[in-house]
């Protein structure tokens, strides 16, 4: 049954309940008005009649006080009885023993007088009594006064017969109106529901309407045009992302094919053989480090990076960071200056913070020309409870349009390469350390002079330590020029150097 399904979705809309909420609080509030006005207007008229009495007990109580002749006296009371006939205005005097000595016409009967306290007026059936004693010199009676309610009833029943028809009126009137104004307020809402119901993860230009009104329904607008922002540029990134990520390993994969087809055209020497053979594998080098680097990329994005942290002593990972490149340092006649290295303790990954000191180096080593200086530095900022691990070049520098670009993925700038046999990276390093570096909670920042060099800092939160002694001895400075290494090399190689000397090393005419 469509119908009923339209009136159940219908019934369950914002405007429809928007409508009932409206309609009841406006409801309630009018008859909570009405019935206050009712009240208000009854208590009112009640106390502008206790006022008339009091006033003509004083009357006859001042016409008692004077000894004026009681025969004048009562010729007033009757005449203005007369006067009140309509309101059934009635007064009785009641001597001491009880017995009447006045009474007016439309009197009631003395029993109601037992329900009356003295100086207090009160209601009784349809009647409003009040009853005083006066003492004067010549006598002591007591004063009944009182009047009939029906015409002050019959005043209440008009107003309440208004009061219901005002009531009536809100009834018919607050639905209506709450759904028109319901509607006026899910106008916009209805506007984002259907732009937003014709985006596309392909078209994502359309962008819903600011109103300019400063309210909930624009700030959400508000809110979803940066959210559709974010989403556009993480899509244009991916598109990029895929598109640079087959480029880059079209060419390996390409290397490689055409290799085995050499291979196989005819027949080859040993030496030939064992040369196509090498180029394999370094091709395959090359795209086994992208691979992985892809896949680091990839993590990065689901945010796996931030894994379980552990205690790190980075100025051990310096320390054979230094041990490791003093070779590659050596053989391209490069400086490579680390000072003494504080006792330092983070809280992260240490495969990772492995790899950023690696890449940093590395890529300082890799565009500073031979007899430059490449100074690692590593110290602790007490103000900011933070470790700052800085790797500076004396390099051709970065162009100043081209470094705000650095972190991005595949971005390689067109700075010229300082040594024609090396080949160029990824263009993935750099984005692969502000990753790694951004879910330890920490900061890399690159500062850079064209034909004076290229500064990298990270700063990384300071992990807990007791220990403040300098690690493997370091107080000494590290230096490597053109000669052995004065500290013994690690067992652990990484991998990125055993390719970096391997491709120096087969340059070498011979």
């Amino acid at each position: 049954m469509p119908y009923a399904r339209d009136k159940k979705s219908w019934m369950r809309s914002m405007r429809f309940r928007l409508m009932v909420w409206n309609a009841v609080v406006v409801i309630v509030t009018a008859c909570v008005t009405l019935l206050a006005l009712r009240e208000g207007v009854r208590i009112t008229l009640v106390r502008e009649l206790d006022q008339l009495l009091h006033e003509d007990l004083r009357e006859i109580e001042i016409a008692l006080d004077a000894g004026e002749d009681h025969t004048t006296l009562y010729e007033q009371l009757d005449r203005k009885d007369s006067v009140h006939s309509q309101h059934k205005w009635f007064v009785e005097l009641i001597r001491d023993d009880g017995t009447t000595k006045y009474q007016s016409q439309h009197a009631p009967p003395s029993d109601v007088w037992q329900q009356v306290g003295k100086h207090r007026a009160r209601t009784v059936g349809q009647w409003r009594l009040l009853s005083e004693s006066i003492e004067t010199p010549a006598l002591t009676m007591t004063v009944r006064i009182g009047i009939s309610q029906t015409s002050m009833k019959a005043d209440i029943a008009r107003l309440d017969s208004f009061v219901i028809l005002c009531a009536c009126g809100v009834l018919a009137v607050a639905p209506l109106c709450g759904y028109w104004l319901a509607g006026r307020a899910t106008r916009p809402l209805a506007q984002i529901i259907s732009t937003t119901a014709r985006l596309r993860p392909s078209h994502l230009e359309e962008r819903l309407e600011i109103r300019g009104t400063g309210d909930e329904l624009d700030r959400l607008s508000e809110t979803l045009n940066r959210l559709l922002d974010r989403i556009g540029r993480y899509l244009q990134e991916r598109r990029d992302f895929l598109a640079n990520s087959a480029h880059e390993l079209r060419t390996p994969l390409a290397a490689i094919r055409s290799s085995i087809e050499v291979a196989l055209a005819g027949g080859r020497s040993n030496k030939e053989y064992e040369e196509l053979l090498t180029d394999i594998i370094e091709e395959s080098g090359c795209l086994e480090l992208l691979v992985n680097q892809l896949l680091l990329l990839s993590e990065t994005e689901a945010e796996r990076l931030k894994v379980i942290k552990q205690r790190v002593q980075f100025d051990e990972l310096v320390e054979q960071a230094m041990d490791m490149f003093g070779g590659v340092a050596e053989f391209r006649d490069i400086k490579l200056v680390c000072p003494a290295l504080p006792s330092v303790v983070v809280q992260g990954n240490q495969q990772h913070l492995r790899q950023v000191i690696h890449n940093l180096i590395d890529n300082a080593l890799k565009f500073t020309p031979a007899w430059g200086t490449v100074t690692v530095q590593l110290h602790v900022d007490s103000k900011q409870n933070d470790i700052v691990f800085s790797v500076r070049d004396t390099g051709p520098g970065i162009p100043p349009d081209e470094l705000p670009h650095v972190f991005d993925r595949f971005f390689q700038g067109l700075r010229p390469q300082t040594r024609p046999s090396e080949k160029r990276g990824t263009g993935l390093g750099l984005n692969i350390c502000q990753a790694i570096i951004q879910s330890h909670d920490g900061t890399i920042e690159v500062d850079s002079k064209l034909e004076i060099g290229t500064r990298f800092t990270v700063r990384l939160p300071r992990g807990d330590s007791n220990d403040q002694s300098p690690a493997f001895g370091g107080t000494a400075d590290h230096s490597y020029l053109g000669s052995k290494r004065t500290s013994s090399s690690h067992a652990s190689v990484d991998e990125l150097a055993i390719v970096t000397i391997l491709t120096e090393l087969r340059s070498v005419p011979t």
